[in-house]
């Protein structure tokens, strides 16, 4: 018998501007498709209201 477990899709705050990157609706502005989680998220990609680094964000509950 195989658990499939599903983690709920979360919400991350840019701690610069406040820009909320949402896992469910991604960013296809930049490429990131709706569903893309956090970690699958480039570690060069940057804020894009002000730039801020991906180091720069923290997850929220909303």
């Amino acid at each position: 018998m195989t658990t499939t477990e599903t983690r709920a899709f979360r919400c991350y705050m840019c701690l610069i501007c406040g820009f909320i990157y949402d896992e469910a609706q991604g960013y296809p502005q930049e490429g990131i498709a709706p569903g893309t989680r956090w970690e699958d998220v480039p570690m060069n990609w940057t804020c894009p209201e002000c730039a801020a680094r991906k180091d720069d964000f923290e997850l929220v509950q909303i």
